[in-house]
């Protein structure tokens, strides 16, 4: 009860005479005695819960609480999962990339987009490799080209500072195809049709 105090008031840490309630199913109730309301929480086997502290009356709601914040919980591990899901990986390329370290962080940038995971895809320039800006685009659409069947870029490479950068996103799932059952749907009376000239003939 420690922790649920922090977060909501519940049955008798409401002190206050009046509240706004509102029932089990969503139904407005309306203003009444604090102790009605936990008169009709204890009849109904469920919690008094305060949920808008601020409004005048204050607003509380007839819940299971133990469920409620079950459900609550189980909504934010979901919602810190998408979070992870979301994150952007990283993967950096030299401008003199050979094929082997090439082929192998491409590799790792496939997983994340396996994954779900955007991918910021950098190149990094040393000294006077960035009067070649060129050499980055190169590599930089060379990984796209070979990423194409599971991730598309999002814009074009773009520089900032002794880097050139571009974000690879997981391309969407393609849509089920619909034309496969109208395209069944003609070929049955034509495969019938022969039959009665079969029988004719014989």
């Amino acid at each position: 009860m420690i922790n649920i105090a922090k977060e909501h008031k519940v049955n008798e840490q409401i002190r206050v005479r009046q509240i706004r309630l509102i029932g089990a199913e969503g139904e407005q109730i309306g203003i009444i005695d604090t102790r009605d309301a936990m008169a009709m929480a204890r009849e109904k086997s469920l919690d008094l819960v305060m949920v808008s502290p601020q409004a005048v009356p204050p607003v509380c709601r007839l819940l299971d609480y133990g469920r409620f914040r079950y459900e609550q919980q189980q909504n934010e591990k979901e919602n810190r999962k998408r979070a992870r899901a979301q994150e952007v990986k990283a993967i950096k390329f030299r401008v003199k990339i050979d094929d082997h370290d090439f082929n192998t962080k491409t590799g790792h940038v496939r997983r994340f987009l396996e994954d779900g995971h955007k991918v910021k895809v950098t190149i990094m320039f040393r000294g006077r490799e960035r009067t070649h800006p060129e050499l980055g685009e190169r590599i930089l659409h060379r990984v796209a080209d070979t990423l194409a069947d599971i991730g598309t870029p999002e814009g074009m490479p773009s520089m900032m500072g002794m880097d050139m950068n571009m974000i690879m996103a997981p391309k969407a799932a393609p849509a089920p195809k619909r034309e496969a059952p109208q395209a069944d749907a003609p070929a049955a009376p034509q495969a019938e049709a022969p039959r009665p000239e079969a029988a004719a003939n014989a």
